[in-house]
Order: structure tokens, then sequence, then C-alpha cells
């Protein structure tokens, strides 16, 4: 089992960019992902401690704890917190979960479609974060 912890508020995997370069057009990935990638990549290494990436079916779970809107009052970031207003904006929690996943790549598994089982959940939090956990789990991979 890994556990590891990505601080900040979870973004979402942006989708490529374009640009032309002379004659040809070239296709790059949004700063914001990489940079949300380059965290994932160091929390998770962190978590392997030096092992080498499993090559077996996987579970993931991920809860996400998004910013509480700072514009809202102090009354409705506190129901915020406690879970009573439900966190129904964006980001997308299937979007933020393709970053978490990228990141993981080459890490924590060889590749993402090792992830056979994946329960995924978002609330606000008090300080925003993306919990992962990754389970090994019995059987062969095709």
């Amino acid at each position: 089992m890994i556990d590891f912890i990505v601080l900040g508020q979870p973004v979402p995997k942006g989708r490529p960019k374009f640009a032309r370069r002379g004659k040809n057009v070239v296709a790059y990935t949004p700063a914001k992902t990489v940079a949300y990638e380059t965290l994932v990549q160091r929390a998770a290494g962190a978590a392997m401690a030096g092992r080498e990436p499993t090559v077996r079916p996987v579970r993931l779970v991920v809860s996400l704890a998004l910013q509480v809107p700072a514009s809202w009052s102090k009354k409705r970031q506190a129901m915020a917190i406690a879970g009573a207003i439900r966190a129904t904006k964006k980001p997308d929690a299937d979007n933020v979960l393709k970053g978490l996943k990228d990141g993981c790549n080459g890490i924590v598994w060889r590749d993402d479609a090792q992830v056979v089982s994946i329960e995924l959940s978002k609330a606000y939090g008090a300080m925003p974060h993306a919990a992962v956990s990754i389970q090994e789990l019995d059987g062969e991979a095709a």
C-alpha cells in the first residue's frame, strides 16, 4: 500500500494546446498541468522510497479537498468545511484524477492502464490537497 498527499489546490488535467512553429503545428501540455503533475511525481516518488513501479493491477483511492471560495461568508465557509455544502463546482474530479494518474506513471506503476478499481471523492477542506492511496491487487496483469 502506498499513501501520499499532494498539497495545494487540485488541478485538472488541461487539454493539449497547439502552436504554429513556422510551417509546423506542435502540441504541448499547459504549464499549470505540467507543474501539478511534477508535484504528484515528487510526492509519489517520496512515498515509493526507491521501490520499483508495480506491474500488478492496482486499486486507487483519491480524496480531493478543494479550497473554499474566499468570497463566501464565514458562515458559508464553515458550512462547506463541515460538509453541509457539497463541492459541485469546478474542478471536475475526473479531470483531476487524470493528472494524478499521469503523474504516477513510471513511479508507482508502469502505466495507468493498470488501475482497475477507482474510488474518488471531492469535498471542501480547510487545507486544499489530494490524498492518494494505492493498493496492489491479487491477480495477474493481462
